[in-house]
């Protein structure tokens, strides 16, 4: 297997997603604002260059996307969780949710909403995100979900 110069910088995108999944839980259960927890993360969890997740930091994530992904998804949040709560059953109320599921599915949904990243891309970023933190049925919640704002903002664009 080669490693490709795309490996890295996909990783430190993965590595970032994964930290504003955790930063926006925060923001959430502790009632901080983004950027308190954006400085918080940057300061004590070291999300730098050579830094461990042994040692409780944060390596190699790519800071720029880490910052974006938590303080707009923050400032978008009304917005964001009325499209969630659209691609929800009619039933479901987003309050429902695990707060870590709903940390990932704001991430996912600002990604896929709001940037020029390939939908696909994102979907599978998060799914590997949600496995990550999730054994059960979350992960297939996650596809489901994210793949129906996807096709419903492709069909908008046409």
């Amino acid at each position: 297997m080669t490693n490709s110069p795309e490996q890295p910088a996909r990783r430190s995108r993965t590595i970032a997603r994964v930290a504003a999944v955790q930063a926006l839980f925060q923001c959430e259960q502790s009632g901080d604002n983004a950027e308190t927890v954006v400085d918080q993360f940057i300061r004590h969890r070291k999300i730098t260059p050579g830094a461990s997740f042994e040692d409780g930091h944060i390596p190699d994530a790519d800071l720029k996307l880490f910052q974006d992904i938590v303080r707009t998804t923050t400032w978008n949040q009304d917005e964001i969780d009325k499209t969630i709560v659209a691609a929800l059953p009619e039933t479901w109320n987003i309050t429902r949710l695990d707060p870590v599921l709903r940390a990932l599915l704001r991430a996912g949904a600002y990604e896929i909403l709001k940037t020029d990243v390939p939908g696909r891309v994102i979907i599978n970023e998060y799914l590997d995100v949600a496995h990550g933190f999730f054994s059960g049925d979350e992960p297939r919640m996650v596809n489901g979900l994210l793949d129906t704002l996807n096709r419903n903002k492709a069909a908008a664009n046409n």
